[in-house]
């Protein structure tokens, strides 16, 4: 973690994405129903689904920070990549729900244009998004929560949705009514996509996938600059949620005592924490290695 504050922010940034989430939603749909927009209501939809994800996002944070105990000795970090997943079911829900409504709508041959003011909607709805999204890609990054990556990817999805809204309803308002309930159905594709990868992910930490190659690179580095260290058998790690629990095999000199073994290990150990701020277990087993 890069600065002190990422935790306090933490809490500040989930509420922020929560009311700015249920305006959206609000805003979208009471937009949509005025100006007749299957777009703008496509949007509001997705944004529904935001709001529930966020819910699940904070709440799994609180659960995923609780300590270890005698039925959950590894801890409750995983929580962490079933709220992943869950928020990918939600916009899988979502995106089936909008590709229904606008392919009904298409069939049915009765599509006014909308009002011009539905544009105004669209502008609005990509800035607060794509706030909300950059605010909680640099929490997720600090403190390495999958859950709050997740959410963030969210709402990025739907700065991404919003701007294919704004310019399909450009269309719908200037002579291609078509344009507005087909921009949902692109709205709809977008957002399976985004739910696909929520849920692969979500998947990956729930199987204990090992960490990203370049952490285990910078473990395996750190080991080797240790003093004592003769030899590596081999480095293991995995996300639990906001932390990384590590394994590591070394070599000792056979010739060194019990204590002085000990010594190594807790230096290695000590040598990971402050190089790895989000490892948080870290089992070491040494063995003799006569040179």
């Amino acid at each position: 973690m890069k600065f002190a504050q990422c935790k306090t922010c933490q809490s500040n940034t989930m509420w922020f994405v929560f009311f700015g989430n249920a305006f959206i939603m609000t805003y979208l749909y009471l937009l949509g129903l005025i100006t007749g927009s299957a777009a703008l209501k496509a949007d509001a939809i997705h944004a529904s689904a935001d709001v529930l994800s966020t819910i699940i996002t904070m709440l799994s944070i609180k659960f995923s920070n609780k300590p270890a105990d005698e039925l959950h000795a590894y801890g409750y970090g995983k929580i962490q990549y079933i709220s992943s997943m869950l928020t990918g079911l939600l916009l899988l829900s979502a995106s089936i729900m909008i590709f229904t409504n606008a392919f009904k709508t298409m069939l049915s041959g009765q599509i006014a244009p909308p009002n011009p003011i539905a544009l105004f909607g669209a502008a609005v709805a990509i800035f607060i998004n794509e706030v909300m999204y950059r605010n909680q890609v640099c929490l997720a990054t600090q403190i390495s929560s999958p859950a709050v990556m997740a959410n963030a990817w969210d709402n990025r999805s739907d700065a991404i949705s919003s701007v294919g809204v704004l310019i399909g309803v450009s269309f719908a308002v200037f002579g291609f009514p078509l344009a507005d309930p087909l921009t949902a159905v692109c709205v709809s594709l977008v957002i399976l996509k985004i739910a696909y990868s929520l849920n692969v992910e979500g998947l990956k930490g729930l199987l204990d996938t090992t960490a990203d190659t370049d952490t285990l690179k910078l473990i395996y580095q750190v080991t080797r600059k240790t003093p004592g260290v003769l030899g590596i058998s081999y480095v293991r790690a995995r996300a639990m949620g906001e932390s990384l629990h590590v394994e590591i095999s070394i070599h000792v000199d056979a010739k060194l005592l019990v204590y002085e073994a000990d010594i190594i290990v807790e230096l290695l150990r000590d040598s990971i924490k402050k190089n790895i701020d989000s490892a948080s277990e870290i089992s070491i087993y040494s063995s003799p290695f006569s040179q």
